[in-house]
């Protein structure tokens, strides 16, 4: 069985895991996520890559 997590899910791990990170800093509008992932990217220090690959394990965890 393949579990896909939520958003809301999701974005409650990484405020656990990065207890600095704030509900603002998950504000996107309508389908553009990108200003949302540059300013995750800014503030965990991660490229795009490393970001991705984070979401994914989120997924499985």
């Amino acid at each position: 069985m393949n579990l896909i997590r939520s958003w809301r899910e999701q974005k409650v791990m990484l405020k656990w895991r990065y207890p600095f990170l704030t509900d603002e800093d998950f504000i996107y509008s309508g389908n553009n996520k990108e200003p949302m992932l540059l300013l995750l990217e800014r503030k965990l220090q991660l490229k795009r890559a490393e970001l991705e690959l984070l979401f994914t394990e989120l997924q499985r965890y």
